[in-house]
Order: C-alpha cells, then sequence, then structure tokens
C-alpha cells in the first residue's frame, strides 16, 4: 500500500505563489536531493570533459530555475547519463574541430547547450510533451540500456587508474592495454566503492549509500595513502558568466550546433518527462509537461552561460524529494541553495576524490539506467519487438542516441502498421452466410449467394496488396457486404484501394453494400464521390441487422417472421 500523502493541486498560495503547508517535508527533501547529488555532479561533470564543476554547477543552476517555473512540483533536476554522453560528444566534437583548442571550443559548446534550452523551450510552446507517449517501450528499454553499457564502458580504464581512449570502438580495441597498465590501488578503491554503494541499504536505508562510500574511499585513498588521479582543484565561487562567448559563433559553425544541440533537447524531454510521469504515480498528481520542458529549457540556457552542461529531471533525485517529504517546487529550490552552500563550504575538500572512486559511481549509475525488466523480456516478447531493442541498443552503443531513436522508431512504426494491416485482413468472420453460419439454416439463395467482409482496424496504405488479392479471390457470388463498424478511420491510399474493391467486384457483376459506417469514414466516402457515385444511398446501412433485413427482402426469404428473426440473430451473433 502506498504511504505516500499526495501532493496538493491546489494553486499556490502564499509569498510570492509558493506553497508553504509542506515545508518540512521540502526542506528534508531538498537538502537529502543535494546530497545525493553531489557526488553525481561531480561525476557528470568530469566525464562531459569540462570539469567537476560543470557538473555541479548544473546540478544547482538547473534546479532552481525547473523548480521556479517547471510544471512538475516534486522534481529534482540534474545532470543524468544521458544528457552527459551527449555532452561528452559535444564537447570532444568542438576540441576536434579547434584542434584542441578550448578557449575556442568553448563558444561552440556554450553555443549548443544554450540553444538545447532555446529548443526545450519552443518544445514547451506548441506542446510536444503529449507526443512522448508514443514513444514505444522497446525504443526506450533498447536506447536506456544503450546509454547504461556507454556509461560503463567509459570507466574500464579511469576505475584501473588510466586515462581513457577516446572513443567506444577505441576503448574495446585497447582492452589489452587495460591488463597491462592496470593500478591495483585504484581498481580496489573502484570495486570498494560499489561494495558500498550496494552493501550499506542492506544494513540502513538512512545513509545516502553513494554520498558514504565516496566520503569513506577518498578518506581511505588519503589516510594509506594511495598512488591513484585525483580531481584536482575545482575553482572557488561562482563560476563565469559567459554570454559573450556567443558573439564569437561563426555562421559555419552552425552545423555543429543545430543537430547536437537538437538530440539533446530530444532526449532531455523524454528522460524529464519519464521522470515527471514517475513522480506522478507516486504522488497521485498530474504533471503540466509543456510547463516543465519550458523551466528545463530556461534553466540549461542559464546553467550553459554559466559554463555548465545540459541535464534533466532525474528520477534517483525525485523519487528521493518525494519519500522524504517533498511535495511542491519549494523542494527543488531547498535543493539547489544547499548544493551551493554544501559545494562552497567543502569545494576545498573535493579534489582529493579518487577519480578511481567516481568510476565506481558512474558503474552503479550506468547500471541502474539498464532497463533489465525490458532485457529480460527479450526471449518472450514477440520477435519484432525483441529486435527493436537489440537494434535500438547497439546503434545506441556504436553509434549515436538520435540515429538509434529515429531507427527503433522506424521499425516500430513498421511494426505497428504491419499489426494494423493484420487487424484488418485477417478476421475470422469472413465468408458466405452459410459458411459463417454453420449449423443455421437460411434460405439457399441468401446463404450461397452473400459474402460477408468483416473488416477492423484503420484501412491505410499498409493493408492495400493484400487486400486487392484478398477481394480477388471472392467468387461465385451475387452480393459481398463490407462491415466497417470496427474500423475508425481511412487514409487516402486506403479509401482509393476500397474504391478500387468495390469497383472491381461490381464490373465482376457482384452487389457491394457497406454496413457500421462510422461518421468520420461516411463523410470521406461521401467527399470522395464513393457514396453515392459507385455505392448507392440505399446500399449503406447503419448496421448489419438491416443490410439483412433488406437483403432478405432481396431474395424473397419465404419465412415467418419469428424464423426470420432467429437467423438474423444467429448471423448477428457471428458478426
Amino acid at each position: 500500500m502506498n504511504t505516500i500523502p499526495p501532493a496538493s493541486n491546489a494553486p499556490t498560495s502564499g509569498f510570492l505563489g509558493f506553497d508553504f503547508s509542506h515545508l518540512k517535508g521540502d526542506f528534508l527533501g531538498g537538502l537529502t536531493g543535494a546530497i545525493i547529488s553531489l557526488p553525481m555532479g561531480l561525476a557528470f561533470g568530469i566525464q562531459s570533459g569540462l570539469g567537476a564543476q560543470a557538473g555541479l554547477y548544473t546540478a544547482i543552476i538547473l534546479a532552481f530555475f525547473a523548480a521556479l517555473v517547471g510544471g512538475t512540483k516534486t522534481l529534482l533536476s540534474d545532470p543524468t547519463g544521458p544528457m552527459t554522453i551527449l555532452a561528452t560528444l559535444v564537447v570532444a566534437g568542438a576540441l576536434a574541430h579547434t584542434g584542441g583548442d578550448m578557449e575556442a571550443a568553448l563558444v561552440i559548446i556554450i553555443s549548443t547547450f544554450v540553444l538545447t534550452g532555446v529548443f526545450q523551450i519552443i518544445f514547451g510552446l506548441v506542446g510536444v510533451s503529449k507526443l512522448v507517449k508514443f514513444m514505444p517501450y522497446p525504443v526506450i528499454s533498447g536506447f536506456m540500456g544503450g546509454i547504461g553499457l556507454i556509461i560503463i564502458i567509459l570507466q574500464l580504464f579511469p576505475m584501473a587508474g588510466q586515462t581513457s581512449p577516446k572513443g567506444m570502438l577505441n576503448i574495446l580495441a585497447h582492452l589489452d592495454d587495460w591488463w597491462k597498465g592496470l593500478n591495483y590501488q585504484a581498481l580496489g578503491l573502484s570495486l570498494g566503492t560499489l561494495a558500498l554503494i550496494y552493501g550499506l541499504p542492506l544494513l540502513t536505508k538512512k545513509i545516502p549509500s553513494i554520498l558514504f562510500a565516496l566520503v569513506t574511499l577518498t578518506l581511505i585513498s588519503l589516510a594509506l595513502p594511495m598512488d591513484v588521479p585525483r580531481i584536482g582543484a575545482i575553482p572557488s565561487g561562482f563560476p563565469e558568466f559567459q554570454l559573450g562567448k556567443l558573439t564569437g559563433l561563426h555562421w559555419s559553425d552552425l552545423s555543429l550546433v543545430v543537430v547536437p544541440a537538437l538530440t539533446l533537447a530530444a532526449l532531455g524531454t523524454i528522460d524529464t518527462l519519464l521522470t515527471s510521469t514517475v513522480a506522478d504515480n507516486l504522488t497521485k498528481t498530474k504533471h503540466n509537461g509543456n510547463r516543465e520542458l519550458v523551466g528545463q529549457g530556461l534553466g540549461n540556457i542559464v546553467a550553459a552561460l554559466f559554463g555548465s552542461i545540459p541535464g534533466a529531471g532525474a528520477t534517483m533525485g525525485t523519487v528521493t524529494n518525494i519519500k522524504t517529504g517533498g511535495r511542491t517546487n519549494l523542494s527543488g529550490i531547498f535543493k539547489a541553495v544547499s548544493l551551493l552552500l554544501i559545494v562552497w563550504g567543502l569545494g576545498t575538500y573535493v579534489q582529493y576524490v579518487p577519480m578511481a572512486v567516481l568510476a565506481g559511481v558512474l558503474i552503479h549509475i550506468g547500471i541502474g539506467i539498464i532497463d533489465v525488466k525490458g532485457l529480460k523480456l527479450i526471449v518472450k516478447a514477440p520477435k519484432a519487438d525483441s529486435a527493436i531493442l537489440i537494434i535500438t541498443l547497439l546503434v545506441t552503443v556504436f553509434d549515436n542516441l538520435l540515429d538509434a531513436v529515429a531507427i527503433g522508431c522506424t521499425l516500430a512504426s513498421f511494426v505497428f502498421m504491419k499489426k494494423m494491416s493484420d487487424a484488418a485482413l485477417q478476421s475470422d468472420r469472413n465468408g458466405k452466410l452459410c459458411d459463417l453460419l454453420h449449423t443455421v439454416s437460411l434460405p439457399p439463395a441468401l446463404a450461397e449467394n452473400v459474402f460477408i467482409k468483416h473488416l477492423e482496424g484503420p484501412l491505410f496504405f499498409g493493408f492495400a496488396d493484400d487486400f486487392k488479392l484478398q477481394i480477388a479471390h471472392i467468387q461465385n457470388v451475387e452480393v459481398v457486404v463490407m462491415h466497417l463498424d470496427h474500423v475508425p478511420f481511412m487514409d487516402e491510399t486506403g479509401i482509393l484501394v476500397l474504391e478500387e474493391a468495390i469497383l472491381d467486384l461490381e464490373n465482376r457483376g457482384i452487389d457491394v453494400y457497406l454496413t457500421g459506417l462510422q461518421p468520420e469514414v461516411k463523410e470521406r466516402l461521401h467527399k470522395i464521390g464513393i457514396i453515392p457515385g459507385i455505392i448507392k444511398e440505399e446500399e449503406v446501412f447503419d448496421n448489419f441487422n438491416q443490410c439483412m433485413q433488406s437483403l432478405c427482402k432481396h431474395y424473397q426469404c419465404k419465412q415467418s417472421q419469428q424464423q426470420f428473426d432467429m437467423h438474423l440473430d444467429a448471423a448477428l451473433k457471428a458478426q
């Protein structure tokens, strides 16, 4: 039973519109979220290539502005695994373009991250949030699994105390070097970090295991002491505002900025809205997705102008916030302020954190991102869904996230269209009345000469060829009744194929009746001219009952009304 009290959906009240009715819970939730965010901000900042501060100040700035403007009351925002992977690629690409000149690369990097926020605001204003629900589960599971594997693979060399080669293929190709340069002290720190992260919750869940592991292993590395790579000093004070960097962007660099920014914005949108849905389920509330995207966009713009990486709604922090008592957007603001004070107070000591410990933290995060449930279903799910998941995962790991999502969604669309086509064509209620009714005795003239074609699902281009073949196989009848009560719509191809089928049947001397047309379908057939141009108004019936009555009159059934009703009832049940 869920013991978490629901968050209030009532309009906010109090100073500046904030709701102070859950002040204690919001403070505790925000403080706990800040503690959890500290090691992840450090790790993701280091991984991005911009330094620890780039991740820490994303966790501060994005959290503040997303909470201030966003549409999910309990959402906490942070740098996340998926966003950091893409941000890392942006940084690497910019450095490659500028020949390793970080000052020049920052122009491209900051411009890309600012444009990411702009795209997210546009997404929110045009209502993109409602489209995310159409993202197929195999695609989401595949690219989340791919992101998790990327994070883990990228930490193989840092956990061994080494500098990682650039690129996934290079890492896998140089695994022999991993053994040759293995630093056993660093490896011990990474494994110890993982052991504490997974082991501490078995004893107590009151202490954040990631932070405990970070502090404990850092102290051990200093006490022994150990010769391992460390984070190093991070700049003190608030980072420099870098709006001027945008003026250094050249038109020729736009190709390096637009596509990565659009990719980051799309990924951040998916990442955030999925987390918002998790928050809704826990608090029994309903988030405003479009407003949330505006808040995320604004936060990412400001974070980028201070040299930080893009982020998104973070599931771990959000769930912890809710379970600790957070109920309003004040929890996100408390989280940002608390983390800022922690960074300013402990910033001097952060430099001593071993890189191997951060590698252990990131491996844990990578494992957590992998959708184990989806992977377990591979052997049980339909082959098409399993193939989509595996292909999306592989493209994510060895190509990029945008291609992975595009290819996965395209494949899923084809599979969906195939299923819809099969639903429209493979009905077991097609055939002559005598075949459908079996033991029920109808007048031979009616039973042998009427063919029922029951169609289900949308009629679109995917069903065209098979439908033509099925119509061509209808022989030795005088009437075809097309029962369309379960056809919600037809596209242009579907209408044209239906028209061709009717004309083919009419040319062969077979009358066609239509029954059960839904209003939208009927209106389109009138606009196209199929009704009454090819099918007369008297050959279109609201339901199958009316059609059967008309056919019985046509074939002059010599039966009592009671017998006719019995046969008609049997026919209707068969349909």
